[in-house]
């Protein structure tokens, strides 16, 4: 028997994982895109609707709170249905509120809605670390972890050069409404991205699993290793209160802080 990771390293790194790259890495530049949207719009909404600080800033706060809250809920439900549901879901989500916002009527519509959008962007984030671990397993693969912070770089470049354009002339929400592009084109890319061989010997599914990586060792031109798919000795999920275990506890405070 081999086991996933045995057979991502026999396959190596090839033209798929290039594909997976540079799609999951556009995601980077879709959450950059929606969370730095909110520093180019905020000085035209505080106009239109006179608001105070501590009303914009309250914007960018609920932005993150709907990150940090759907971050849990979208983790827990990606355990259970798998991580390509839910970052499809994700991505549908944050797409359609971050489309509504641009059409707010009112200040108090205006941070619910981005609060929805900060929440969809948060499901990106559990696809993406999947798939880091994929190419991380390839040990020439190094360099492409590293360029992945590039992508957030890029979006964050263009929402500011496209605001440089857009807000002046046509205004704030079609800013948004063009922001919000970029995450629609995305979801038709999605049929490229397998799900998880790791989720699908997880939940017993190895016969997806092994779809899964003889689907990539084709498109790198490999082969997977002989014998068949084993599945993992079945472990006790891990719970909240583990992070706070003397074990780990000074390491998850350590974490917290810095984030």
């Amino acid at each position: 028997t081999f086991t996933v990771e045995e057979a991502v390293e026999t396959i190596g790194f090839g033209r798929f994982h290039i594909m997976l790259f540079l799609i999951m890495g556009s995601t980077g530049v879709v959450e950059a895109m929606e969370i730095m949207l909110i520093a180019v719009v905020s000085p035209l909404i505080r106009c239109e609707w006179q608001l105070q600080d501590w009303q914009v800033a309250l914007v960018t706060t609920m932005v993150f709170f709907g990150y940090m809250v759907f971050s849990i809920v979208l983790g827990l439900l990606a355990d259970r249905y798998g991580r390509w549901k839910i970052l499809l879901l994700s991505f549908l989500w944050a797409a359609y509120f971050s489309l509504l916002t641009s059409f707010a009527p009112s200040y108090v519509w205006f941070v619910f809605l981005r609060a929805m959008v900060g929440g969809g962007v948060s499901g990106h984030a559990q696809g993406r670390e999947e798939n880091k671990q994929i190419i991380a397993m390839c040990s020439c693969s190094n360099p492409f972890l590293s360029l992945g912070k590039v992508f957030w770089l890029a979006g964050s470049l263009l929402i500011i050069g496209l605001a440089s354009v857009v807000n002046p002339t046509i205004g704030w929400r079609w800013l948004i409404r063009i922001a919000s592009i970029p995450g629609i084109l995305l979801i038709l890319v999605f049929k490229f991205i397998p799900e998880s061989a790791r989720y699908n010997t997880s939940t017993g599914n190895a016969g997806a699993a092994l779809a899964t990586l003889q689907r990539i060792a084709r498109i790198n031109g490999a082969a997977v290793p002989e014998g068949q798919l084993g599945e993992p000795a079945k472990e006790k999920r891990g719970r909240f209160k583990d992070l706070i275990h003397p074990k780990y506890r000074r390491t998850t405070l350590q974490i917290w802080i810095i984030w």
